[in-house]
């Protein structure tokens, strides 16, 4: 099997490349690393589906402020403290 030239400019960063190049000088992407037969993107095929272009809006909210539970844990620290002081004067 013949070896397929390079492309005309480099998939990877864009630099001109000699006709029988075998890596890109500028980035050293080859046929294994980067070269592709064109400059579309490799995704340009890919079916996704709707949900995948969604807006942020549609998520719901951020909680903001402390969980109650992390009052009572901080509460129940600091009555500890209080009553170890206590006990040990």
């Amino acid at each position: 099997m013949a070896e397929r030239p390079p492309p005309d400019a480099c998939a990877n960063c864009g630099a001109p490349l000699p006709r029988r190049a075998r890596a890109c000088p500028e980035c050293g992407a080859d046929e294994r690393s980067g070269w592709r037969e064109s400059t579309d993107s490799v995704y340009d095929g890919l079916d996704l589906p709707d949900s995948a272009y969604a807006d942020e809006a549609d998520a719901p909210p951020a909680r903001r402020g402390i969980a109650w539970y992390w009052y009572v844990v901080a509460a129940l620290l600091l009555v500890s403290l209080v009553l170890g002081l206590v006990r040990f004067r």
